[in-house]
């Protein structure tokens, strides 16, 4: 049902937006040993943090991340992809196609515009970088 569909993005979003922006936060503020210039340098992030999605529902970390190291710490899209590659994994444990999440281009274009921007972004790169484009 369109309503259910809808309270699950949302609150997938949530839990995975505000899980990345503590990962930030606590990164930003730790000393790892090293100056207030590197610590800051959100380059280094891959090299501390480590973030694996397991299964298909906190795959909204990969264009959420995308989001808050372009629109928000304005880094450059290949330096915050570079920094996205680095620190996150994916592991999907079924490909059933029913125990796969997928969201209708409708609901996400209305919940999370600037999401379905990156990830259409992400594929058009792929999509270059395959020869396809």
């Amino acid at each position: 049902f369109f309503e259910g569909k809808e309270l699950r993005l949302k609150q997938e979003y949530f839990v995975v937006a505000a899980t990345l922006q503590d990962i930030i936060r606590r990164f930003k503020a730790s000393k790892f040993g090293s100056t207030e210039f590197v610590r800051l340098d959100l380059s280094k992030m891959p090299d501390k943090v480590a973030i694996q999605l397991n299964d298909t529902h906190p795959a909204l970390a990969i264009p959420e991340l995308m989001r808050i190291l372009v629109d928000i710490e304005k880094l450059d899209w290949e330096k915050a992809w570079d920094i996205v590659i680095r620190t996150c994994a994916y592991t999907n444990h079924t490909v059933l196609p029913e125990a796969l999440e997928r969201w209708p281009v409708d609901l996400f274009q209305n919940l999370l515009p600037r999401h379905l921007e990156v990830i259409y972004e992400i594929n058009r790169r792929h999509l270059e970088v395959r020869g396809v484009l």
